[in-house]
C-alpha cells in the first residue's frame, strides 16, 4: 500500500499537527466511501497559511481574501446533470496512480472556524479534506441538489471515520 497523498507543509503548524497522516486517512476514508479503491489514485495537499491561501484564491477565483481550503482537479470531472453523480476516474496501476489534483488548506481560518463551530482542529480539518477531494472528483454545491448528494456524501464519510455531521 503506497501514500495517496503528497503532502507539503508550508506553515509548521501543520507538521506538528500530523496533517500528513490525517490527510492519507481523509482522503482514503473518502475514495472507499465512493467504492473507489485508494492504491490506484493519488493527490497532493498544501498546508499552508492565510496569507498564502488568499493569494491562491485571488490567482484563481478573483477572491483575494483567505478561505479554508481550496482545490483545483486534475480535470474535469463534474456531473453532466444537476444533482447527478459525476463519472469517476479509472485507477491507475500502484506505480503511475491517477493523479486526482491539488488541495491547499489553510492553519488560520481552520483554527478560527473550528473554535467559532466549536469542533476540534482534527475533525474540522477532516471534514474540508474530505470536502475539498469530493470536489477533485467532480462534486460541487453550486446547485442545491448537487450541494445536498455532496453534503450527504460528506455525512457519510465522516461517520464511517467516527466524524460527527458537521451540518
Amino acid at each position: 500500500m503506497g501514500n495517496l497523498v503528497d503532502t507539503v507543509i508550508e506553515e509548521a503548524r501543520w507538521d506538528g499537527f500530523g496533517l500528513d497522516a490525517l490527510a492519507e486517512r481523509a482522503g482514503r476514508a473518502a475514495l472507499v466511501g465512493l467504492g473507489l479503491v485508494p492504491d490506484g489514485y493519488a493527490l497532493s495537499v498544501m498546508g499552508c497559511d492565510d496569507a498564502r491561501i488568499a493569494g491562491l484564491n485571488a490567482d484563481f477565483r478573483g477572491k483575494p481574501q483567505p478561505t479554508n481550503v481550496l482545490s483545483w482537479p486534475s480535470e474535469e470531472r463534474g456531473a453532466e446533470v444537476i444533482g447527478g453523480a459525476p463519472d469517476l476516474p479509472e485507477p491507475g496501476p500502484v506505480e503511475d496512480p491517477c493523479f486526482l489534483g491539488d488541495i491547499a488548506i489553510a492553519w488560520e481560518t481552520c483554527a478560527s472556524e473550528a473554535e467559532a463551530q466549536g469542533k476540534t482542529m482534527p475533525d474540522h480539518v477532516t471534514h474540508l479534506l474530505v470536502h475539498a477531494v469530493l470536489h477533485l472528483l467532480g462534486h460541487d454545491h453550486v446547485e442545491e441538489p448537487d450541494a445536498a448528494l455532496m453534503e450527504a456524501l460528506e455525512v457519510r464519510i465522516l461517520a464511517s471515520l467516527g466524524v460527527s455531521d458537521p451540518y
